[in-house]
């Protein structure tokens, strides 16, 4: 089997380099050797395969910072293998693995679990990330230091917010020494406790109790008032409304060190979605009003929200097909991310560019991973895009184990046709 491979005629959207022309990848051994418009691969051993990409996107392999997966604890949802292999299918090379697990990846045994276990068995990147308080209580601080030297490359509490303002002031004082990162959810657990979607005024017409703004804006405002104080790295894991943009923007211009993130399907979907209480729209963040949708999309198209993820989330039958009310928040989004970003850029609110930036390189930037670029040197890991091809979403298309996507029966202009990590094809079309 040949070790080297070429990719001719391609157009390379690289935002490491701010990069976007047609020319030529190389890879030899899982590296790329060669890349971009004066490429020359009249060198290459005559074994190297050669693809002619014409019509084709090659972008670095997205990066999803924010995926959960059911293992361990709960495999009928999610295995580390599957997740991998729906990732792959979305054009997503790197994944971040919550530690919302069972038990909780709290301890170094755990991390070293998810890394043999993602070696043995995943088709792409897995990165854990570790939990920032023990079992998720939000009490005591884990070993950050010796999870970090282990292998976790963020720590988050997952769904859970940290309440006590000083235990997050002393987290992020402590992993400020070892550079880590400290991703949260802003979730008031008072404001909005009894809600289940957005609080507006169709929520009343659905008689559902609604979640303000406030429940995510004000913990928000908190702990950017602690990452400025301890001089820590924070990152807003889901943001979902434009009073949430402006204040980490101005946080940014008091000089802490913070960043965002936003899930796919506030930039894709609005509470009108849910329809006739269709469960798998229960989501956190819930799906905004329409006005909120497009302000979020304007924050992403200038830069002032950092990475899209898919907050890929697998829930069974028995967790959704449940009233609105009573079902479990949720969706998977690996295979469906890059087409429902896709939509942005097709309808001409977002760059390309802006777009494979807040999937790939941006997010391995924050994260300090080797992925998200396809300068020379770098590991292949390639998306091959179709901007334009037609297809429809499908459950039984998933590869997911869980089939709880928001995007069933969606028709989408775009996908990953073919992904490549380290140089081999893990996916295609």
């Amino acid at each position: 089997m040949s070790n080297s491979i070429v990719f001719n005629n391609v157009r390379i959207v690289d935002p490491s380099r701010n990069l976007d022309e047609v020319g030529t990848i190389v890879v030899k051994d899982g590296i790329i050797v060669a890349s971009g418009k004066d490429a020359i691969n009249e060198a290459l051993p005559a074994s190297a395969t050669v693809r002619d990409c014409t019509g084709l996107v090659a972008a670095p392999g997205l990066v999803d910072a924010r995926v959960h997966i059911g293992e361990p604890g709960a495999e009928h949802r999610e295995t580390i293998a599957s997740a991998s292999r729906a990732a792959a299918a979305g054009g997503v090379t790197s994944i971040i693995m919550m530690p919302d697990t069972d038990p909780v990846i709290d301890d170094i045994a755990l991390v070293e679990f998810v890394k043999k276990t993602a070696k043995d068995k995943a088709l792409v990147n897995v990165y854990p990330a570790a939990a920032i308080t023990k079992h998720l209580a939000g009490e005591e601080m884990t070993e950050i230091g010796m999870l970090k030297e282990a292998g976790a490359v963020a720590f988050t509490d997952g769904r859970s917010s940290i309440h006590d303002a000083q235990v997050l002031r002393r987290v992020m004082t402590y992993a400020r020494e070892f550079g880590a990162v400290i991703s949260c959810e802003t979730r008031d657990q008072h404001l909005g406790a009894s809600g289940v979607m957005h609080e507006g005024l169709f929520a009343s017409w659905l008689g559902l109790g609604g979640i303000p703004k406030e429940a995510e804006i004000i913990p928000l405002e908190r702990d950017l008032r602690i990452a400025k104080l301890t001089r820590g790295k924070y990152h807003a894991a889901m943001i979902s409304v434009p009073e949430s943009v402006e204040a980490i923007e101005l946080a940014k211009s008091r000089g802490a060190t913070v960043t965002c993130g936003i899930s796919i399907n506030n930039l894709a979907l609005n509470e009108n979605d849910i329809g006739e209480y269709r469960t798998f729209f229960k989501l956190y963040p819930p799906l905004r009003a329409e006005d909120d949708r497009v302000a979020m999309v304007d924050a992403l198209a200038r830069g002032a929200i950092d990475i899209i993820v898919s907050s890929h989330d697998p829930q069974d039958v028995d967790t959704k097909r449940l009233p609105f009310g009573e079902a479990a928040d949720g969706a998977v989004g690996l295979e469906t991310m890059l087409a429902a970003a896709l939509r942005l850029h097709h309808s001409g609110h977002v760059s390309l560019m802006r777009l494979i930036d807040a999937m790939s390189t941006r997010p391995a930037q924050i994260f300090g991973l080797d992925a998200g670029t396809l300068k020379l040197g770098a590991k292949a890991d390639i998306a091959l895009i179709d901007l334009d091809e037609p297809w429809l979403v499908s459950k039984d298309m998933l590869l997911s184990r869980s089939k709880n996507t928001p995007f069933e029966d969606a028709r989408f202009s775009g996908r990953a046709v073919a992904t490549y990590v380290a140089g081999q094809c893990v996916h295609t079309v």
